[in-house]
């Protein structure tokens, strides 16, 4: 089997005004399908990051794709130098392996240790609507106090029964967003709490909120602070375990952060990473250092939700429930419509390869979007800037 073309389709689709650190998202997220075709009329899929630069960087892979064995795959990883490239050529092949064999695409990972795999609410402070876009309201509402977090919370446990919480912090001051895990430590005695500040507070006031918020028995706290140097100050003061997906987001980075004890928990994106069989490698180098591991996620389709839950079922430490955006997601480009969380958990996909199929009308549709509203890249700062013009892009910002 060879691959004969290798076809791109950027697609744009809703997406709510989810607050972070460094802004809020802009009314439509960005992402890119890709599809090897073979000369065996057999087509394997992907989804990655999208806007105008990965769509050129996937682009300037096709002469080392077009034909190549979907198998080698070590020969590819070598001539596609940029990871996130390669983790998006990877996918497909692996589908394209294993829908050929009739297998899920979990089995070419050597295959499952688990059927399902849970996954946790990511909880966002956000503003009511997306008024400055042609999309207006969401069934969500404003989320701008501690209070309404705690009434988010309770409707993504409702809605999709959630085990584990995250909150996206770095948006309202410290003292505001302790109140907020204290609030949802009330609410939800059981379940396992995290906040993740995307590195906007300063050592001081991380090792200060950890400190105080000690008695809600956090699961973890990510990126409270910037780099492997803040990260490790912060854990020599601290006795709550810390996460990460800012600090070590490649393999080069994994000597320091345990030479320096700064993190606990690794948070692996196969998208990033170099893919599904770079991520099983990564796996093992935290076996072998006693860390922790779970997994990041960004806004995106079923497509990479069914390529986390196949790699996250072949993982056998990958023990921390799972993050994921798809609940925010309003409209999906798969046969059959948005995959489903029953009690916290997604059941791995039993189809051959990924296991699930694109609508093509859904696809042409989020394609056309790209068109119309697609800016390019994305942009918090600049989006959340249009909101409140005085806001400034510091670090820290606490």
């Amino acid at each position: 089997m060879r691959i004969t073309q290798l076809e791109l389709i950027p697609v744009a689709f809703p997406d709510p005004p989810l607050r972070n650190s460094w802004g809020v998202h802009a009314p439509f997220a960005l992402r890119t399908i890709l599809r090897l075709h073979t000369d065996e009329g057999l087509v394997g899929f992907s989804e990655t990051y999208g806007g105008e630069g990965v769509v050129l960087a996937l682009r300037q892979a096709k002469e080392q794709v077009t034909g190549a064995n979907p198998s080698d795959l070590n020969r590819l990883r070598l001539l596609i130098h940029n990871p996130r490239v390669f983790a998006a050529v990877e996918v497909a092949c692996l589908d394209l392996m294993a829908r050929a064999s009739g297998q899920p695409l979990s089995y070419p990972l050597g295959g499952q240790v688990r059927d399902r795999v849970h996954f946790c609410a990511y909880l966002f402070f956000k503003y009511a609507d997306g008024s400055t876009s042609p999309v207006t309201g969401d069934r969500w509402g404003e989320v701008l106090t501690p209070e309404a977090m705690v009434a988010l919370a309770q409707s993504f446990v409702a809605e999709h029964g959630f085990r584990a919480l995250k909150v996206k912090g770095g948006v309202l001051p410290p003292q505001q967003e302790a109140e907020t895990m204290r609030l949802l430590r009330e609410a939800f005695p059981e379940h396992h709490l995290r906040i993740d500040p995307n590195a906007v507070w300063s050592a001081e006031t991380a090792v200060r909120f950890v400190r105080e918020t000690r008695e809600l028995d956090l699961e973890y706290v990510e990126d409270p602070t910037w780099g492997i140097g803040g990260m490790a100050a912060v854990r020599r003061r601290v006795d709550v375990p810390l996460a990460t997906n800012m600090c070590v987001t490649a393999f080069e980075h994994i000597a320091p952060a345990v030479e320096t004890g700064a993190v606990d928990v690794i948070l692996l994106d196969h998208h990033s990473w170099g893919g599904l069989r770079a991520s099983q490698e990564l796996a093992a180098i935290c076996r072998a250092f006693g860390l922790g591991l779970s997994m990041h996620s960004n806004s995106h389709l079923g497509v990479s939700l069914a390529a986390m839950a196949h790699l996250a079922a072949s993982i056998p430490n990958l023990l921390h429930a799972c993050d994921t955006h798809y609940p925010w997601l309003q409209e999906d480009v798969l046969v059959g419509g948005k995959l489903q969380f029953v009690n916290g958990a997604l059941a791995v996909p039993e189809g051959p390869g990924l296991g699930v199929e694109l609508d093509e009308e859904k696809l042409q549709a989020l394609a056309e979007n790209y068109v119309r509203f697609g800016e390019g890249e994305r942009d918090d700062s600049t989006e959340l800037l249009k909101r409140e013009p005085d806001w400034l892009p510091l670090r820290p910002r606490w």
